[in-house]
């Protein structure tokens, strides 16, 4: 099954999109910080995601971790 149809898969998706994309903000700041608009802009606002609101990313990671790990 697609991610588009599971939530569960969907969410997972999306965690490590914008885990992904605070990441490398970290590593090259210049190129994603130039890339604001269009499709490339997308991974810039979800590295901003990531960095202002790290805290409950990182819960929501460990969330999604658990139920994987231990609830299917």
């Amino acid at each position: 099954m697609s991610a588009i149809f599971n939530f569960q898969s969907l969410l997972s998706v999306v965690l490590l999109l914008i885990c992904t994309c605070t990441y490398l903000r970290s590593l090259f700041p210049s190129i994603m910080d130039r890339n604001k608009v269009g499709v490339s802009g997308t991974f810039w606002k979800c590295a901003r995601i990531g960095e202002r609101k790290s805290p409950y990313i990182a819960v929501f990671c460990l969330g999604m971790a658990f139920s994987i790990l231990f609830l299917t």
